[in-house]
């Protein structure tokens, strides 16, 4: 990924967003005069991009391997199925309990932990998502910024930076979720105002998606009438769901969704959506680092959503999955192992949730002891067999582990989960030549990713591996993703003061440099301040000495 940036304000502004968590003085940035002129997709890109970086810098951002390559099956899965499946997209998990999710510019979705553990199946998941998608497939956010020409262009951001500025008070170590809490509604088009027929639009496109896609066109409507039903007296609701304060349902528009999900069943049934081959597929769909097989994404659905193996639902795995991880693994102990008595409860996706958070809070012995059992009745299920490998990697049995991580990475070498787990587990207790095979392993998986902890893990593999100036510049970029350019820098400058630098080195350090630096000119300039804490006692260098900027390298192919 490369760190130029034509629009330098766009990460400017997201950076607010973090500064009011660290200083209440905060001055907000002037983007200029050109309020008025839609976004480019390039610039729409850079704002979602920027917007995830200082998400992750205050921890809002569920990083996971296996959560996000589900969610982003799932998302593009319905893409594919979409008007314009040449869009891209990039789908994640947020770290908040409350029922949302959201739409930002550049195709990026974000979805509340929330959601995904109040969801009942895959299609009431996909509802949600493919309604979002339609926002941006119909192009609602630069209608509403278009709309908002007083205001200074990509406004969400700027103003989530006051937000943060006026809740952090005195007490700052909760100001990163003050921002969450007051920030992201803004984020999730609260403020962006849609307009009525902007989300009956976004429903009628999503729910044409959903049909197409083979999920059940009514799930829409399903679990938007099952959130307004917590409303009624009664009902036990306590407050209104996040989902329905950013995204207004009424009774005509519940109604509305189902008469056209109807019609859709009845209109595919005579004219069903043409399946592609995997060769209209590839050349239809924008590359997809985590699927293997394009044709996969327009496979029917199994009532246990998809890639259900005998009985088990991959949907309701990756459910508990978002919830251990999103969680507190204390207080979920208590809910597992408190509820299994219940009739309904003792099901498999549980007992896997009950594991991993075994494994969460130091327990691998009594983890194993619940896997195993499930492993019998699922021999084959990949995310059962990671679980078990984490157990006994973390309970001592590295032989086992080993053997367990070997045969799956075999199976599928290039599961971006599998090889971070593999390498991780390498790293920490093999060799230097098994740390060197995780470097490997890890390497092609850099190019075009986002992913923070993939850097990081490559990083380690690296420095164990005895590639000391690769595991450097994978940790500086791990934290330019994490939302700290400045603490980036210095480790791309400490790392071009280590002697013995090859040409090649070199050249990729000074590279990097000259990428970064007109971004924190521009921050300095500003003066907005950033989570990672520059005073601006360290000089930048001039770029017109760097020579021109290029793209950040970390392929096979870089020198």
């Amino acid at each position: 990924m490369s760190l130029r940036s034509p629009l330098l304000a766009l990460f400017i502004a997201s950076l607010s967003f973090a500064a009011g968590a660290q200083n209440r003085d905060v001055r907000l940035p002037d983007l200029g005069s050109s309020a008025g002129a839609l976004i480019s997709p390039q610039e729409a890109s850079q704002y979602g991009s920027a917007m995830l970086h200082q998400m992750r810098a205050l921890h809002m951002v569920l990083d996971d391997p296996q959560a996000n390559e589900y969610l982003n099956s799932v998302g593009y899965r319905l893409v594919a199925a979409s008007d314009d499946p040449k869009q891209k997209f990039t789908f994640f998990v947020v770290r908040d309990k409350e029922i949302n999710a959201f739409a930002a510019p550049g195709g990026y979705i974000g979805v509340n932990a929330g959601l995904i553990t109040i969801a009942q199946d895959e299609s009431e998941l996909a509802g949600v998502m493919a309604h979002e998608i339609g926002h941006i497939s119909q192009h609602h956010l630069e209608r509403a910024f278009e709309a908002s020409k007083k205001d200074a262009p990509l406004m969400a951001l700027v103003l989530l930076g006051a937000i943060a500025a006026g809740a952090s008070g005195h007490n700052s170590g909760d100001a990163g979720m003050a921002v969450l809490a007051g920030g992201q509604g803004l984020i999730a088009q609260r403020q962006i105002n849609f307009t009525r027929s902007d989300e009956a639009e976004a429903d009628r496109v999503g729910i044409q998606t959903l049909a197409r896609a083979g999920y059940d066109p009514e799930a829409m409507a399903d679990f938007f009438q099952r959130m307004e039903d917590t409303l009624r007296p009664g009902s036990g609701g306590v407050s209104v769901p996040e989902l329905l304060q950013t995204h207004p349902v009424t009774a005509s528009r519940i109604s509305d969704a189902r008469a056209r999900a109807r019609t859709l069943e009845q209109q595919m049934k005579k004219q069903p959506h043409p399946t592609l081959n995997r060769a209209a597929l590839e050349n239809s769909t924008v590359p997809l680092p985590f699927v293997k097989d394009p044709s996969t994404l327009t496979a029917r659905p199994t009532s246990n959503g998809h890639k259900g193996i005998a009985g088990l639902s991959l949907f309701k795995l990756m459910r508990e999955r978002v919830r251990v991880l999103s969680g507190d693994p204390n207080k979920l102990l208590d809910y597992y192992a408190g509820n299994f008595s219940r009739p309904g409860f003792d099901t498999p996706s549980n007992r896997y949730g009950y594991a991993l958070t075994l494994i969460q809070t130091g327990q691998p012995a009594k983890a194993i002891r619940q896997l195993q059992p499930l492993l019998k009745q699922h021999p084959g299920n990949t995310t059962l067999r990671l679980a078990l490998a984490q157990a006994e990697f973390q309970n001592g049995e590295h032989a086992a582990a080993f053997d367990l991580y070997a045969a799956l990475s075999a199976n599928a070498p290039d599961d971006h989960a599998i090889a971070m787990a593999y390498a991780h587990a390498l790293t920490q207790a093999g060799t230097q030549k098994q740390a060197r095979k995780a470097e490997d392993m890890l390497r092609p998986m850099l190019d075009d990713s986002e992913d923070p902890d993939l850097f990081t893990s490559y990083a380690r593999a690296s420095e164990k591996a005895g590639m000391p100036i690769r595991a450097g510049e994978a940790f500086a970029y791990a934290s330019y993703l994490s939302g700290r350019p400045f603490d980036a820098m210095q480790q791309f400058r400490r790392l071009l003061d280590r002697p013995n630098l090859d040409y090649y080195q070199r050249a990729r350090i000074n590279a990097h440099i000259a990428q970064l630096t007109p971004l924190l000119l521009e921050l300095r300039k500003r003066k907005v301040d950033t989570p990672d804490r520059d005073d601006g006692s360290h000089s930048l260098p001039d770029r017109s000495k760097e020579g021109s900027a290029s793209q950040l390298c970390f392929s096979l192919t870089c020198g």
